[in-house]
């Protein structure tokens, strides 16, 4: 695809992004190189650290994530 370069620069087909809500633009050994950083509708599934803290376990441990280290090296 030919695309002319105006004063603001170029805009990239929607469709070509592929679902992508975020990318990143870089220059690359001469070329423009343009990477998908996050696509539309991620989730857990797709990427479980969008799921961290959502589900906590118990481990009856009072202030444990307050004295963390206390309970993990005993300091």
């Amino acid at each position: 695809m030919k695309v002319k370069v105006e004063d603001a620069g170029v805009t990239v087909p929607k469709r070509m992004l592929g679902g992508a809500d975020e990318v990143e633009i870089r220059s690359e050994e001469g070329r423009i190189v343009i990477e998908p950083v996050r696509s539309t509708g991620a989730d857990e599934d797709s990427d479980p650290v969008l799921g961290l803290g959502r589900d906590p376990v118990s481990c009856d441990a009072p202030g444990a994530s307050t004295n963390h280290d206390a309970y993990l090296y005993g300091t």
